[in-house]
């Protein structure tokens, strides 16, 4: 099939995808543009989907993102990119479409990773919670009123979705293979305030517990899920949280850095070729993008996060459009927020590696508290438990590199607490990342 006329093509419809092709008209680029996208939607935000989407406050449809910038783009919806050819200069869609480019934006994200189909994955009953469709259809399924929802994994979508399933008034079981919720994360010193809210709202939380497969009953819908240690746990309502993969599967053969851990780019957001050569044509930003961090020694990193999808995008367009002597390097802060159990929770930096935790803002007991990680000597993260009125004050002292605690004399600071943060080890099963870490929202 003949290639459409070229231009610059953006693959991933999402967050990214649209303030990437935003930035691109706003940076004076007038030839063709086109967005392609897996998913028959509009770009819609994403965060709304485990929290208001999900307890009825808005409909799944009613999340589409605005439009900032006029686009004039060819939008290719419902049909994804299956593979890339860079000696053409093009891409397939799964339709057999081919797509000619002169530079190419990856912002295809990631991807929830789905319960295997051998143990169970197939029956009705078991969800993820990713996309717009899968929002909809859970939300269908809790209206249905379940008798037990069995949440498996205490990570953020985890907990966030037990916390508006019990503000439903629905039996929730949450299941982890850690002591705590959230703690590769943020640890256990954190992860246990996170616990206490579980039970606190009636939740039942099992730590320690790894489900090996669900059992349907005669109509094939879930009706109990199989223990490590041999126990059942009763429930007609799954949600998978098992977190994420990032969506590369279509650049399999095209000679690039990509795996399920992310797509490799330089500083200045070009994709780096097999060989480690940033490609000047190909451009990645957001969940899908893994890039070398100089606040954290130029560690190799994806962020799954709102604000770096956005920063990331509008960066990558502005290189795209630059010469090729004035590609400026990414420069972010990590940062998450999340909201559950009342509780409005808000990071700046990575936690990764931590070997020190001080809590110089408020009192872990009183679940309301700023907590500062430490790193030999360090500060290279910032959490606030609905403190958040301090936290730029910190996000401030960890990009300036400054010593752990960096802050001891504030005039309303309580005596310090330290702790170790108690971040679990890696668990043996795990393939372990060469040189790159993922950080989630």
């Amino acid at each position: 099939m003949t290639p459409e006329p070229a231009g610059i093509v953006v693959v991933g419809a999402s967050l990214a995808g649209l303030r990437g092709a935003e930035a691109l008209r706003r940076r004076g680029y007038a030839g063709p543009l086109t967005l392609v996208g897996a998913e028959p939607h509009r770009p819609y935000d994403r965060p709304p989907l485990s929290k208001h989407v999900l307890v009825g406050e808005l409909e799944a449809d009613a999340t589409r993102l605005p439009e900032l910038a006029p686009l004039h783009a060819r939008w290719r919806l419902g049909s994804p990119a299956i593979a890339l050819d860079r000696s053409a200069r093009a891409l397939r869609l799964a339709d057999g479409t081919a797509l000619a480019y002169d530079k190419l934006l990856i912002a295809t994200g990631a991807e929830a990773r789905a319960w295997p189909a051998e143990t169970g994955g197939r029956l009705s009953g078991v969800f993820t919670l990713r996309g717009r469709d899968d929002a909809a259809a859970l939300r269908a399924a809790v209206q249905a009123r379940p008798r037990r929802v069995l949440v498996v994994g205490g990570g953020l979508i985890g907990c966030e979705t037990a916390s508006c399933l019990r503000d439903l008034g629905l039996a929730v079981t949450l299941v982890d293979p850690h002591s705590t919720p959230l703690a590769a994360a943020l640890g256990t010193f954190v992860g246990g305030v996170v616990a206490e809210c579980l039970r606190d709202v009636g939740a039942e939380f099992r730590p320690g517990t790894m489900v090996r497969a669900f059992e349907g009953d005669a109509a094939g819908r879930v009706a109990r899920a199989r223990l490590s240690d041999g126990g059942t746990i009763e429930t007609d309502l799954v949600i998978a949280a098992l977190g994420a993969t990032r969506a590369t599967g279509w650049l399999q053969g095209a000679g690039l850095r990509a795996d399920p851990g992310g797509v490799t780019c330089d500083a200045a957001c070009r994709v780096l070729d097999a060989d480690g050569a940033p490609c000047p044509d190909i451009y990645a930003a957001g969940d899908v993008a893994r890039w070398p961090i100089p606040l954290y020694g130029n560690r190799l990193v994806s962020v799954e996060h709102w604000g770096n999808a956005v920063e990331q995008a509008g960066h990558a367009a502005r290189n795209m459009v630059a010469p090729p002597d004035d590609q400026r390097p990414y420069q972010h802060m990590p940062a998450f927020w999340s909201s559950q159990f009342g509780i409005n929770i808000k990071l700046a930096g990575l936690t990764a590696g931590a070997d020190a935790l001080a809590v110089v803002q408020g009192t872990r007991a009183s679940r309301r508290f700023l907590a500062v990680y430490g790193r030999n000597g360090r500060s290279i993260a910032a959490l606030s438990f609905d403190q958040a009125r301090w936290l730029p004050a910190y996000a401030q002292a960890i990009t300036a590199g400054s010593a752990f605690p960096p802050i001891v004399d504030a005039t309303d600071q309580p005596r310090i607490e330290t702790a170790a943060p108690g971040f679990p080890p890696p668990r043996a099963a795990a393939p372990a990342p060469s040189r790159s870490e993922t950080v989630h929202a």
